[in-house]
């Protein structure tokens, strides 16, 4: 494997542009792949991604696993490997090495069809204020639908633009397809949210700024998931949907998403964690907090509608995987 494929870090610089295919898919979008401690599986997604015929980068998070042999036999994968897991913004490593105007987004445990890659290619080519699709996701050898791919389907909230799609607020960080300039505009994921959740503080700014999030089933995502690190961020995510909340939303909303994302939560360590975390970073609100249009916050108070009426006892104590079939992965 050449030097250039495998970097020890971001300052490398990306494959020239006669190295990466020029027609068709492959001259509009890439893929990039987040993986962390993942060497003894990904070798197959790897497989699977190649086969699309698209520039294929990979972004290690600072695994102590062997993922220099596993890249090795991948020579046509262009390879970061960070000195140290810095979650989500490590996404934002691939993005900037990629050349085409769309990359998608996956974790180590997922795949896309060519063909949806294509139907989302076409749809952000014809709607050029369109900056994510997210896939529907399949999960397992059953190809079950996810949980949060039929939640997205259902959205309450009103389509204005004339896009296909059921209109998003958020999205699925691992099963979506951006418009590079739209990502870059709103400054990609910020590395204080690392992995959990993550998504909501950039779809907020990508909306802010006038794009449009849509989720469209006939693009299709394969997981095939792991669930090892899930629990052990769910402190993580529950802290960044509260700072979310309290960044963007008026004192009202963020006050009523604080209380019931504290009430559903489950009543344990994790739980104390995430209350510890959340207070940790009170000034990181205060400097950084700027108020959403009202527009915005109703079209949100839709889909907190929805989630309260799907909410836990209050005393629950056990994580309930099975609530999300995809977990964020690190």
């Amino acid at each position: 494997m050449s030097e250039r494929s495998v970097a020890d870090g971001a300052q490398m610089p990306a494959p020239a542009s006669d190295e990466r295919p020029e027609d068709g898919l492959g001259g509009q979008l890439t893929v990039v792949l987040l993986t962390f401690n993942c060497a003894h599986r990904i070798a197959g997604v790897l497989a699977r991604l190649e086969a699309l015929q698209v520039p294929v980068v990979v972004v290690d998070n600072g695994s102590g696993d062997d993922i220099r042999e596993v890249l090795a036999r991948f020579p046509d994968v262009d390879a970061v490997l960070l000195p140290r897991n810095i979650g989500a913004a490590a996404r934002n490593v691939g993005l900037r090495r990629a050349s085409t105007p769309y990359v998608a987004f996956c974790d180590d445990d997922g795949w896309y069809d060519r063909e949806g890659l294509r139907a989302a290619v076409t749809l952000l080519d014809t709607h050029p204020r369109l900056g994510l699709v997210n896939a529907r996701i399949l999960v397992g050898e059953q190809q079950r639908l996810d949980v949060i791919s039929a939640e997205m389907a259902a959205s309450p909230v009103p389509e204005r633009a004339g896009i296909a799609g059921a209109v998003l607020l958020s999205f699925m960080a691992g099963a979506a397809i951006v418009r590079r300039a739209a990502y870059l505009e709103a400054g990609g994921y910020d590395q204080r949210f690392f992995i959990g959740g993550e998504e909501e503080t950039l779809a907020v700014k990508m909306v802010r700024l006038g794009w449009q999030l849509r989720y469209v089933s006939g693009v299709v995502m394969h997981h095939r998931p792991s669930r090892a690190n899930a629990g052990s961020l769910r402190h993580v995510g529950l802290r960044n949907t509260v700072v979310n909340a309290w960044l963007h939303r008026p004192a009202r909303s963020a006050l009523r998403w604080t209380a019931f994302s504290l009430a559903d939560a489950p009543k344990n360590l994790n739980y104390l964690r995430a209350v510890g975390l959340i207070l940790r970073a009170v000034p990181w609100i205060a400097r950084e907090r700027s108020q959403m249009p009202k527009a915005l916050d109703a079209d949100l108070r839709l889909l907190d509608d929805r989630r309260f009426r799907a909410r836990r006892r209050f005393l629950t104590f056990r994580e309930d995987l099975s609530r999300s079939a995809y977990p964020s992965a690190d």
